[in-house]
């Protein structure tokens, strides 16, 4: 598929995205806080990244709050320039977020630097085969890459059902999903 056809395939997700109700956001915010708690107990990891939202996402504030309530490491992104992985810092909701680029909330850089084991990721769309969209600048691709050259990770994608394409053409530098958590179900991309 070319770019305009990737293109459109993200702008309709986004779009249906946006139509949500704030009564089912608020609910999978809840759900994606409880799901995402017994995820992170399941894949018996310490260390859990997880985006900050931006615009319309499905809302992870209370996931974070509730990793920490458990005793996980919670560490949110940051950006080191295009092109670039992203690293993670340890995060709690006592610490400072500041302005990063494209309005993106991050971490202060005084915060320690850590390597997260479970990563929630966020998309604009995705497909049952763990292939997704993101918002075209390749960030979580590198993070992704980076991360799993340098030990096990378990990805999960984070959206709305509505989110959800029959098939997002993939490319060789596109890492996939293990999982997509929705509103309605946990979904395993994993073919083995």
């Amino acid at each position: 598929m070319d770019t305009n056809g990737k293109a459109r395939l993200r702008a309709g997700a986004l779009e249906r995205r946006a139509a949500i109700a704030p009564a089912a956001r608020e609910a999978f915010a809840e759900r994606l806080a409880l799901k995402g708690v017994e995820i992170a107990r399941r894949a018996m990891t310490r260390t859990v990244g997880v985006y900050w939202p931006m615009r319309d996402e499905a809302d992870t504030k209370w996931l974070v709050e509730a990793l920490a309530y458990h005793d996980f490491v919670a560490a949110l992104p940051a950006m080191q320039g295009r092109g670039r992985p992203l690293l993670f810092r340890k995060w709690t909701r006592r610490d400072p977020l500041i302005p990063g680029d494209f309005g993106v909330m991050e971490p202060s850089r005084r915060l320690l630097e850590v390597l997260p084991d479970l990563l929630f990721v966020p998309l604009a769309a995705f497909d049952r085969r763990g292939h997704r969209l993101g918002y075209g600048a390749g960030y979580y691709d590198a993070t992704l890459r980076d991360l799993r050259a340098m030990k096990p990770l378990l990805a999960v994608g984070v959206a709305f059902a509505a989110q959800e394409v029959a098939e997002v053409p993939a490319e060789p530098h596109d890492q996939p999903l293990d999982l997509v958590l929705t509103e309605n179900e946990l979904i395993d991309c994993r073919t083995d």
